[in-house]
């Protein structure tokens, strides 16, 4: 049985999805908006284009998520999302590019443990730890 990451974003999960799918080079495979689902007559107008539900696979694995409507959104925190590079350049690329405009907190650098190995927070608040083994 597989375990994967949901994650809640506030009101940006679908450009968060598109950068992920472009950046590890996944696939979004469903994504369904308030807006589309059965009880859309009950969604305020400007949570219609929202996201219920998107699911991204990323080769064998699957990363999930939605909006949270705002009175049960909660800053991500307590974990990090984990990607692991086969290559030191793939590592260097997706670091970059899912850290820009976000914070860092590990520069990714060689450690004793790792070829590279670097932590930040996305600019949509999800935490990430990027590694090649």
């Amino acid at each position: 049985m597989p375990l994967n990451p949901y994650l809640n974003f506030n009101g940006q999960c679908e450009a968060a999805f598109k950068l992920y799918e472009k950046v590890l080079g996944g696939k979004i495979e469903f994504k369904m908006t308030h807006g589309e689902s059965p009880m859309a007559d009950k969604v305020s107008a400007d949570w219609q284009k929202k996201i219920m539900h998107a699911t991204l696979r990323v080769g064998e694995n699957v990363l999930m998520g939605s909006d949270a409507p705002p009175q049960y959104y909660q800053k991500p925190q307590g974990f990090s999302v984990s990607y692991s590079a086969k290559k030191p350049e793939d590592a260097e690329r997706i670091f970059k590019a899912l850290s820009e405009k976000g914070s860092v907190q590990m520069p990714l650098q060689q450690t004793f443990w790792a070829k590279k190995f670097g932590m930040f927070t996305d600019q949509f608040g999800i935490p990430w730890m990027i590694s090649c083994e």
